[in-house]
């Protein structure tokens, strides 16, 4: 047999070196970048975008349209590029990314923009997808820990810088003619895209190669077509959509739960989930491979993912209200509050990739890595009135570092573990669940928190002792939650495979090619 030895030649001579290597990384993760920030750029930039678009009672879909739209993309294209190839779906998803974010920033209503969001959001589920799996088609397994940090690095920086950037250029964005006025500034928080996104889709274009990543199937017109599970795609995406919408819709309020819609669309969620599943177990290429969760590694690192995603957002929604309506901090004051907890995930990330590296470890790293997020989310749940700014900044610190490296280790484990023709669809679901995660997390603890309120204390900011002590004692119970989610995490971690990392063991042939390619690396790096 000769095609895996060939297949190894063919991907030697496509690894990047030098300054196609730095300009496709850097490309990558501006990709990426835009595509995260885009998460949290709008939120302070939508009062202003309001008072000149109107649609108040449609203001949460501009944020939803974005979030459904590159849910659904996530496993299917992750699917599809273990098929044909990465290069071509990043490229069309960058393209559809930057042509969502001008069309957002010329949208001339409501309708409009959260029509536009839905197309960012499709190019952005394709970055997503596909980001972390062409970094790891870049680097050895051996590698790949080295370079994780960098996502960590870009999801962290996203969450600090965005929610500032945009209100900066809603309120000082340079004025164009009559094409961004005073009234309109806001549109440069979509228009910023297109230049920085340029750049990346250039570099892209001239320096990743096509045929970096193994193809399980060469294009051959409609027999190609045809493999595509068609099936599988349109019952995930409309099960995600179902899903989402009522846990979104549920968590609005306690009473919400009990509603005919939300009841009404999870349960046609969950029915099309059980036809994605059926779906899925007799296709040829099937968008998931159920066999994956057979595969240890990647059911406790999608659980991780999961799991972590739950804690950060469970804390990132309902810290800066403990911090305004409990402490009565400004939304200035509280914002720099926060800001330690978005840089102590960087270098939360950070130190766990270097102790990876060192280490060789999965399950030190985690567990180390879980147990302080417990340790810190404990801390936030036995927080009151009484405590000072600095510690608690100490503690959201203490936090942050130990939700850091799960930003990158699950995926790097799972990475390392699978066969390249899994990698891209690996990659996807962890995407995808961190996504789910994070929905799940916000609906959970929100719903917990409406739970325990009286009255209508979440209409408002309480203004005396007695109502800030019942938002802080809610808050609390929500806190408790997410304090679950961390213990889960740290049990879970203990299921990892402390393995070494080292290349995989699919075959000889396999590792033998592995092991040339991770030897013509070094060397280069020694040179």
């Amino acid at each position: 047999m000769t095609t895996a030895p060939l297949a190894a030649e063919a991907q030697d001579k496509a690894r990047l070196r030098g300054m196609a290597l730095v300009s496709v990384i850097v490309a990558l993760m501006l990709t990426l970048l835009l595509e995260a920030l885009d998460q949290t750029i709008v939120g302070t930039a939508m009062p202003r975008i309001i008072a000149q678009l109107h649609g108040l009672d449609r203001y949460s879909w501009v944020a939803t349209a974005y979030i459904l739209a590159s849910m659904t993309m996530i496993p299917i294209v992750g699917k599809l590029s273990d098929q044909f190839g990465r290069k071509w779906f990043l490229l069309s998803g960058t393209v559809l990314f930057l042509m969502g974010s001008v069309l957002a920033g010329a949208a001339q209503s409501m309708n409009q923009l959260i029509i536009f969001r839905g197309l960012q959001g499709l190019g952005a589920g394709i970055g997503m997808a596909l980001v972390a799996t062409v970094m790891a088609d870049l680097f050895p397994p051996a590698e790949r820990a080295k370079w994780s940090s960098l996502f960590g690095i870009v999801y962290g920086v996203s969450n600090l810088l965005g929610p500032t950037c945009g209100g900066w250029l809603a309120e000082h964005g340079p004025l164009l003619g009559s094409l961004v006025t005073e009234s309109t500034r806001w549109r440069w928080v979509f228009y910023i895209n297109a230049p920085i996104g340029l750049i990346a889709l250039v570099a892209l274009l001239i320096f990743l190669p096509s045929n970096l990543s193994e193809h399980t199937q060469k294009w051959d017109g409609w027999k190609s077509l045809r493999r595509i599970d068609v099936a599988g795609a349109i019952f995930c995406a409309a099960a995600t959509i179902c899903l989402m919408l009522g846990l979104t819709w549920g968590s609005a309020n306690i009473s919400a739960w009990t509603s005919a819609q939300v009841l009404g669309i999870i349960a046609v969620g969950i029915l099309l989930l059980i036809l994605f599943v059926f779906t899925e177990r007799r296709a040829n290429e099937p968008i998931l491979p159920l066999d994956l969760f057979r595969r240890s590694v990647f059911r406790i690192g999608a659980a991780l993912v999961l799991l972590q995603s739950m804690v950060l957002l469970g804390l990132a929604l309902y810290l800066p209200l403990f911090v305004q309506g409990v402490l009565g901090v400004s939304p200035t004051n509280a914002g720099l509050i926060m800001t330690p907890f978005s840089v102590s995930m960087v270098a939360g990330s950070i130190l766990g990739s270097m102790a990876l590296n060192k280490l060789r470890r999965y399950r030190v790293v985690a567990v180390a890595g879980a147990l302080i997020m417990s340790v810190g989310t404990l801390m936030i749940t036995l927080m009151t009135p009484a405590y000072n700014i600095g510690l608690i900044i100490g503690i959201l610190i203490l936090t942050g570092i130990g939700i850091g490296p799960f930003f990158s280790l699950p995926m790097v484990a799972v990475q390392n573990a699978l066969p390249a023709s899994q990698l891209g669809i690996s990659t996807a679901a962890l995407r995808y669940l961190g996504q789910v995660g994070a929905t799940l997390g916000i609906a959970i603890v929100g719903t917990v928190i409406a739970s325990t309120v009286s009255g209508n204390l979440m209409g408002h900011l309480p203004t005396d002792a007695a109502s800030k002590a019942a938002l802080a004692s809610a808050l609390q119970h929500g806190f408790l939650a997410v304090l679950i989610f961390a213990l889960l995490a740290l049990l879970t971690t203990f299921f990892l495979k402390d393995m070494a990392i080292k290349e995989p063991q699919a075959s000889s042939e396999t590792n033998e090619e592995n092991q040339d390619a991770a030897s013509v690396d070094k060397t280069l790096v020694q040179a």
